[in-house]
């Protein structure tokens, strides 16, 4: 009986935090205001463009998947602890 109401109540909770993730267009609370535009900028930005991180913050990534094993090169700086 006990691990039929933990159930149930595990049921209700992964219910609620699924509403959770709703998503929408982020506004500012009520009598806020955005924060003020960048200094030698005429425009305000959004909210959404605020939070989009520059190119330089998150850069494209080149991925060059290996098609077969290949030996390494001698690493000069990999050497032996000192004793």
């Amino acid at each position: 009986m006990r691990t039929l109401r933990n159930l149930i109540l595990l049921a209700g909770l992964a219910t609620a935090l699924v509403g959770c993730g709703a998503r929408r267009e982020l506004q500012p609370l009520a009598g806020r205001a955005l924060p003020p535009a960048p200094y030698g900028r005429e425009d305000k930005p959004s909210a959404d463009a605020l939070l989009t991180p520059p190119v330089q913050a998150k850069p494209q990534r080149n991925i060059e998947l290996r098609s077969r094993s290949e030996d390494r090169e001698d690493d000069p700086f990999d050497l032996p602890p000192e004793e």
